[in-house]
């Protein structure tokens, strides 16, 4: 990895944990509890903290919170304004949340595993995996309340309120387009449209993609407008990756997870509405496999003679396409929203997407 990512990423690491330590502490329990009774134990601390911990330890490529901190750069290069820390002690509103719709999604989607280990609700139980990962979504905001503002007191509960703001927002809009993809693999016979499709990601993974740009490029110095268009931008970033990830689950399979648990899932990704675009035949055999596998798990027959039907198509192929452009196309976009697009930042905005698509060796 570039050096100059690696640099950034300490800063971040840092963020992450002066807000989600290994274990609690004096300075964290005051950051993120105020005053709290004598009597609280480190043990029920921990019901809240390992459960989130351990995912945020297992990896993950921390390119939301990378991309906040470039896009900050990137604001603050246009702006002739020296680069702020700002967006560093923000970066716990995209990991956090992020980690936390994923520890939700593993429990809706009956999930077995993630990142390569069990998921959590099977290694700490349902109920402290849904209440430490809830509990997280609002642990993401205890870094605004200590950020590293200057200005009077006023002033400084503006620019609070413009970020909580920003994040309520874009996390009703997540859950929006998790209650979406919901509906549709609870519901085997119905098969959304592309526009519908493309809807839901923009809400369900964009969202977080969106908040991380608009929240970077506030904290450079850019306007509301500007954060805006930016988001806009970046939410069809975070589209072009899920749709890459769709097309991964049915090609190679996910790291950490078994190829095809999408189907297994019932899973109405691009790959699968293109091909019954072009054979609406198909629809009662696509859904006659998800059936099937949702019976059988993983192991079902029906898994891989969906992913057949869909390779031979060329749905894959093409849902894959469709994303690579659309990464390519937005990124460039994004990197050149402010003309300067020769600065550090925006060539390190390019680089980040494209060593993201680079084959994995």
């Amino acid at each position: 990895m570039n050096s100059k990512f690696q640099t950034r990423l300490e800063k971040i690491e840092s963020a992450l944990n002066q807000f989600l330590p290994e274990n609690s502490n004096d300075e964290w329990k005051n950051l993120s509890f105020g005053s709290i009774d004598s009597c609280v134990k480190d043990a029920h601390f921990a019901n809240l903290i390992k459960p989130c911990k351990t995912l945020v330890s297992l990896g993950g490529k921390r390119w939301r919170p990378l991309l906040m901190v470039l896009c900050a750069e990137l604001a603050a290069d246009a702006k002739k304004r020296p680069s702020s820390e700002i967006a560093y002690a923000l970066t716990p509103l995209v990991e956090f949340a992020h980690t936390a719709s994923l520890i939700h999604d593993d429990i809706e989607d009956n999930a077995d595993t993630r990142r390569g280990k069990p998921a959590a609700h099977l290694s700490y139980g349902l109920d402290v995996a849904l209440n430490a990962a809830s509990w997280l979504y609002f642990q993401a905001t205890a870094c605004i309340e200590n950020l590293p503002l200057e200005g009077t007191e006023e002033e400084k509960a503006k620019i609070k309120n413009t970020f909580y703001t920003l994040f309520t927002t874009e996390l009703r809009r997540l859950h929006l387009g998790q209650a979406m993809d919901i509906l549709w693999h609870r519901n085997a016979d119905l098969i959304p449209n592309q526009e519908e499709y493309t809807a839901m990601v923009r809400n369900k993974t964009g969202t977080l993609a969106r908040l991380a740009v608009k929240a970077g490029i506030l904290a450079g110095g850019g306007t509301a407008q500007e954060a805006d268009e930016c988001g806009k931008i970046a939410e069809d970033i975070g589209t072009g990756f899920q749709i890459l990830d769709d097309v991964t689950n049915l090609t190679t399979g996910n790291p950490g997870k078994k190829r095809g648990d999408d189907i297994v899932e019932g899973k109405k990704s691009l790959p699968v509405l293109l091909h019954l675009k072009d054979h609406k035949e198909d629809v009662q055999v696509i859904c006659k496999y998800f059936a099937q596998a949702k019976k059988e798990g993983i192991e079902s027959p029906a898994v891989e003679e969906c992913i057949e039907l869909l390779t031979k198509s060329g749905a894959i192929e093409k849902a894959k396409g469709y994303g690579v452009m659309i990464i390519h196309n937005k990124t460039s976009e994004l990197a050149d929203f402010f003309g300067n697009g020769e600065c550090e930042s925006a060539t390190l905005i390019n680089e980040l997407f494209a060593s993201m698509q680079a084959p994995k060796k």
